[in-house]
Parts: structure tokens; C-alpha cells; sequence
């Protein structure tokens, strides 16, 4: 390793390969700029038009419900028919051209980012867009913004080819579209890059960090230009909660905890027990549609993403007595549907259970301290994003979310709290993040190994206490095909020999070869960055 001479000055060795590193850097973000407007402004494009889609089967699914009830009681059979048959297609259609686009597809965007699978642009764009068309359009609890997720970081995937992209700019691309569909989603444009930075790329790399606010930024001024300014779901908050109504968002990020666990284990069950029961998976999708169409006979406004209740709690409207039914269905509705298989998300769904639990414990709050309370709604964005804390694991996203839904800032200190609180009993109770815990599932199962088309350039950094953290290079049992080819620490680059000894922080960079595909697992775990 290279040192600093003894008068304390830094050699001009290391002096030019700072400066090396500094314009190449410059140079990576200058290359990017265009690409991620491309792709910021393709995948708001596709997010339009997935909402429109969705918005019109929507319309639909209302005029079946009014023909179906012009029939009497025998009209039950006809919604029951009709959403068996598409959910039943949507989950054939998936199952039979692209696994991959099962479900949210968020797991899938991090086994990409993290060199664990490939990414199939050409088939995971049109088959999310159809299957979870058909899939949230016959109703199932089922949101799109997990797709709209999938889909952009796809297009980040497409536009890295036309523009001959190297690895490195290809997987920002891909973290900069999956930013660029949650911006889109939500007309979040913020949420969209802390999403990325928190959860997805987990690297606040300048390089990352501009491409992915760029992206993000062009999705949301498309999604605006065409939708209109407002967010999907909207509350005007004139006033914050007095800080004796702290205690109050305390208590709703410990029940969200509760219920994020009960939410993520359940969920993960859910999809055990539809991968034991179906054979073929097509007959789970259409008797999940089954019962979705009965359900909406009863209660149409329970069906889909749940925009529509969220509008009616964030606006006051929602009838307090009703809200643990509501909950109650809502979570059922969520597990069968995403654990059939089908395309589309649970963002907004959580959303939905979020909302019901905040405005339930701040009605229950007001009606014991009416003077200190607060407004019930108020609790209601508090609870969205202590549920999606502790669902997703990721406080910061939910926060900036809500603020950016809300337009009031006035909401930071009880979101910190109640987000703070959600997350860390989340994770004293050993919970994994439902994402984390869905690309594990999906990794034990099926194809263990990545998928490489070539060879892999791998860039990690050592995490303090990690199993290679105190190694040396020789003690790492790295496999024929893998090389470590050099390691970072502080400012200075070296070869590594097989005597080197590796520490905490340090950043090391490795060459897979197709063949090795498996030493990217042993080299993330090694490293402490399976998480």
C-alpha cells in the first residue's frame, strides 16, 4: 500500500490518482446525464400510461358490478367468472413469459443491483404492463407501484444498451428508473431517490446520487405535465400536532411494528402455501379472482390498489365503526392476492392498512384527549408511514413520501417518531424487510446461482466485523474464476498479494468469471453486504 512520506506529504503517485479518479468521476456523471433524462423521461411515460390503463379497467370493473346487479342474486356469478378468468390469465401470462415480473418485482430489481439475476427488458416491460393491468384491473389488492418500479428500472436496462453502456453505468441506469417509477407513481420525486439510496442501490456514490435525481426528477415534470400537479393521494394538513401528541404517534409506530411483522411473515406464508397448493399456478390466480369478484359484489370499494379508500381517510370520510372490517378484508385480500402470484405491488396496499390504523388510533386518541389530540387524519399519513417503516424497513423514504404527499413539513417530528419507533421494534424482534425476506425466498429457490452473461466486475466494501474483515487474501477460499484485483484504502489502490491483510472499510474490486457465478454470494457474505 502506498504511504504518505515522512514529512507527512502526500506523494504525487497518490496525488494523480486522486485527480484521476476525480475526472474520471466527472467524466461518468457527464456520460450519464442524457441517458438518465432518457430514462426518466421513458419511464414516466410507461407510468402514465400503466395509470391510465388501470384508471380505465377500473371504469370497467364499476360497469360489470352495475350490469352483474341488474341480474338479482344469480349476477354474483358473473364478476366471480369474469375476475377468475383475468387473474387466471395474468398469472399464466407471468408464470409462462417472465417469472420474473411476479409480484411487486422490487426483490428482482435488487437480485439484479446485486449481481444475482439478469434483467430480460424485452419481456419484463410488456408483461408487467399487461398482466398487472388485468391483474389490478380485475380487482385483486394489488398496487402499481411496485410494477411502475419494475418497468423504470427495466428501461434503465434498455437505455444502457443503446447508449453502450459499462457495467457500472448500466446498474446505476437501472437504480435511476426504478427512482424514476416510484417518482412517477407518487408524484414523489424526493421519495423516488431516497428509495434508491435506502433500500435498492443502498451506494451514495455522486454517480448514483445525480443520475438517479435526474431520472427521478424527469419522471415526475412528465407525470405532472400529463396527470396534473397533485399527488396521488392528497391531504392538506393545516397544522401539526402539538407535541403532546407525541406519546400518540409513539403508540401507532409500536402497533405498526406488530402489524409490519404480522405483515411480512404472513405474506411470505401466503406464497408458500400458493406454490404448495397450485398445480398449475393459473388455478390459484383465477380462484383468488373468484373471490375477489365475490367480495366486490359486497364491498366494489375494497377492490384494487385501495386508492379510493385512502382518498376517503385522508378526506375524513371514512366511517370510524368500520375501520377493523375494513382492515380485517383489506389485509386478507392482500395476502391471497400477492401470494397467487399475479403482477402488481403492495405499496399502496400497505399504504391502505397504514391509513386505516393512523386515523383509527387518532379517532380512539381524540375522543380520550380531545385537547391534545389533534386531528384524527392527521394520524392517518403518521400511520402510512410507520407501517411502511416497518414493513419495508426504510424510515427515511416513508418520511419523505408523506411529506411529499402531504406538502407539509409541519409533519417531520411526529413521522420521525412514529417511523423511528416502527422501525427499530421491527427490527428487535429479528423481522427481515418483506424485501429482503422475498429475494431471499426467491434466491432458495429454483436458480440459487446469479445469472451472468459475461464476466462480472464486482466492487464491494468490507463492513466492519464482516467474515473477511482481519482475513487475508489468501484466506478467503475464492474459487477458480474469481480474482481480487484491487483494494482501496483511504486514498490509496493496491494489487492485493495473497498475504494482504483485509480490514473494515476497506473497498475491494473483483473479476467473476461466468463460471465462478456462484463466488458472487460468498463474496457478498464475505464482505458483509448480503443484506
Amino acid at each position: 500500500m502506498t504511504r504518505p512520506d515522512g514529512d507527512g506529504a502526500v506523494p504525487p503517485s497518490v496525488v494523480s490518482g486522486e485527480i484521476a479518479d476525480f475526472l474520471r468521476t466527472h467524466e461518468q456523471r457527464r456520460r450519464q446525464l442524457p441517458r438518465a433524462l432518457v430514462v426518466g423521461l421513458l419511464s414516466g411515460l410507461i407510468a402514465v400510461a400503466f395509470r391510465l390503463t388501470l384508471e380505465s379497467a377500473e371504469r370497467w370493473r364499476e360497469r360489470l358490478y352495475a350490469a352483474a346487479h341488474g341480474l338479482g342474486p344469480a349476477g354474483i356469478l358473473l364478476p366471480a367468472l369474469v375476475c377468475a378468468a383475468c387473474a387466471g390469465i395474468a398469472v399464466a401470462l407471468v408464470r409462462g413469459l417472465a417469472p420474473e415480473a411476479s409480484g411487486s418485482g422490487i426483490p428482482h430489481l435488487k437480485a439484479v443491483l446485486h449481481h444475482l439475476r439478469s434483467l430480460r427488458w424485452g419481456r419484463v416491460i410488456p408483461v408487467k404492463f399487461v398482466g398487472g393491468s388485468i391483474a389490478t384491473g380485475a380487482g385483486l389488492a394489488l398496487g402499481r407501484e411496485g410494477p411502475t418500479i419494475q418497468m423504470g428500472g427495466a428501461v434503465g436496462e434498455m437505455v444502457s444498451g443503446w447508449f453502450g453502456s459499462t457495467p457500472r453505468e448500466r446498474q446505476t441506469l437501472i437504480a435511476a428508473g426504478a427512482g424514476a417509477g416510484l417518482a412517477a407513481a407518487f408524484n414523489a420525486p424526493l421519495a423516488g431517490l431516497v428509495f434508491v439510496l435506502e433500500e435498492l442501490q443502498r451506494d451514495f456514490a455522486p454517480a448514483v446520487f445525480a443520475t438517479t435525481l435526474i431520472a427521478s426528477a424527469t419522471a415526475d415534470v412528465v407525470t405532472r405535465s400529463l396527470m396534473g400537479q397533485l399527488p396521488v393521494f392528497h391531504t392538506a394538513v393545516a397544522t401539526a400536532p402539538p407535541l403532546a401528541a407525541l406519546p400518540v404517534s409513539l403508540l401507532i409506530g409500536l402497533l405498526a411494528a406488530l402489524l409490519g411483522v404480522l405483515f411480512n411473515r404472513t405474506l411470505v406464508g401466503a406464497l408458500d402455501v400458493f406454490q404448495r397448493a397450485s398445480r398449475p399456478a393459473w388455478v390459484a390466480g383465477a380462484a383468488v379472482g373468484a373471490v375477489v369478484g365475490v367480495v366486490g359484489w359486497f364491498a366494489p370499494a375494497a377492490l384494487g390498489g385501495g386508492g379510493r379508500l385512502i382518498e376517503e381517510t385522508l378526506a375524513g370520510r371514512a366511517a370510524l365503526a368500520a375501520l377493523p372490517l375494513v382492515f380485517l378484508l383489506r389485509f386478507g385480500l392482500t395476502m391471497i392476492s400477492y401470494g397467487s402470484g399475479a403482477p402488481g405491488g403492495i405499496f399502496a396496499p400497505l399504504l391502505v392498512l397504514g391509513a386505516e390504523l393512523g386515523l383509527g388510533m387518532g379517532a380512539l386518541a381524540r375522543r380520550v384527549a380531545p385537547l391534545v389530540a389533534g386531528e384524527p387524519v392527521t394520524f392517518a399519513v403518521v400511520g402510512m408511514a410507520a407501517l411502511f417503516s416497518a414493513i419495508v424497513r426504510a424510515p427515511l423514504t416513508g418520511m419523505v413520501l408523506m411529506v411529499e404527499m402531504t406538502g407539509s413539513y409541519a409533519l417531520v417530528l411526529p413521522l420521525l417518531v412514529a417511523c423511528l419507533t416502527a422501525y427499530g421494534i421491527a427490527d428487535f424482534l429479528g423481522d427481515r424487510p418483506v424485501y429482503e425476506a422475498l429475494l431471499e425466498r426467491d434466491l432458495l429457490r429454483g436458480q440459487p446461482e446469479p445469472e451472468l452473461s459475461g464476466t462480472l466486475l464486482l466492487e464491494l466494501v468490507i463492513a466492519p466485523g464482516a467474515p473477511f474483515d482481519g482475513r487475508r487474501v489468501r484466506e478467503l477460499a475464492l474459487p477458480p474464476g474469481c480474482i481480487l484485483v484491487t483494494v482501496r484504502r483511504g486514498l490509496s489502490d493496491s494489487v492485493p498479494t495473497a498475504d494482504l491483510q483485509l480490514a473494515g472499510g476497506d473497498r475491494i474490486t473483483a473479476v467473476v468469471a461466468r463460471e465462478a457465478a456462484g463466488a458472487v454470494a460468498l463474496l457478498r457474505t464475505g464482505a458483509g453486504a448480503s443484506r
